[in-house]
């Protein structure tokens, strides 16, 4: 990453609330073309959520703390603040003197720049302003939210003004907070009803929604230069299992998320 960093622009990309089990089954079904042809192997890592909702989850990300390998580590990290003792801090770490990773990529010459989606991003009150407040340029709109059928396209929409407003000589961090997965997510199933409320399957066709728009997103960001991304879920959600709906709870539905990083190559 000490290569990367200062030569790259960087993607962070998480899919707000989106569950492992239904990430890998719709790339197993073809169901998630776009996103399929950019994971190595074709396939979504294994991960453990740093937190299990999304104010705390990415707190934990924003310090360098993406989710962990599922498996025994230590797993040296990408990012991480410089820290005595540390055990995932090596070599290929790049390690900031901030404390946190954006204001650490500002000190690098980047233009850091939040396009936020659920309420811990929409800047309502002192609570929603707290994570976009870490960047140098934050964007919120209501067709951004949860409750927007379209705000994944609108979000990228956001993200290609950005772009295409830059300098070409600036770095350019952009973080995207998709809201698509959340609940209420029954609108992107058709035929569901309001009435009949969010389930696995509504889940996973906002997930094809959102396939079909991220082409985009990475055309975008590799338009001025390679660009290394980092798509992940910051946690998962219940529907009903053991007894459980939603997140912010101890659920192997909710701390097992999908992971992978890339680069997006510059087109020709």
């Amino acid at each position: 990453m000490n290569e990367v960093v200062g030569r790259d622009d960087l993607l962070l990309l998480t899919l707000d609330t989106l569950r492992y089990d239904v990430a890998v089954r719709l790339v197993r079904e073809g169901r998630l073309p776009n996103l399929a042809a950019r994971l190595p192997g074709g396939m979504w890592e294994k991960r453990h959520a740093p937190g299990s909702f999304t104010y705390a989850s990415h707190q934990a990300m924003f310090a360098g703390f993406l989710p962990t390998p599922a498996a025994p580590g230590p797993h040296p990290r990408l990012f991480a603040g410089r820290f005595a003792g540390s055990e995932t801090t090596e070599g290929r770490t790049f390690v900031f003197d901030s404390p946190d990773l954006v204001s650490g990529l500002a000190a690098h010459g980047y233009r850091t720049v939040c396009v936020g989606g659920v309420g811990f991003f929409n800047k309502q009150g002192a609570l929603g302003s707290v994570l976009p407040g870490l960047f140098q340029e934050s964007h919120w709109e209501p067709e951004f939210s949860v409750a927007s059928p379209t705000s994944f396209e609108s979000q990228v929409a956001r993200a290609e003004r950005v772009v295409s407003e830059l300098p070409v000589d600036q770095r350019l961090f952009l973080f995207l907070n998709v809201s698509a997965l959340h609940q209420p997510n029954w609108f992107h199933l058709p035929g569901a009803t309001r009435e009949a409320g969010d389930s696995l399957a509504t889940h996973a066709a906002a997930l094809e929604y959102v396939d079909r728009h991220i082409g985009r997103l990475f055309a975008a960001m590799s338009s001025r230069r390679r660009c290394f991304a980092v798509v992940c879920s910051d946690h998962g959600t219940t529907y009903g299992e053991d007894g459980y709906t939603g997140h912010r709870l101890g659920h192997e539905a909710v701390w097992t998320v999908p992971y992978s990083h890339f680069f997006l190559e510059p087109s020709a």
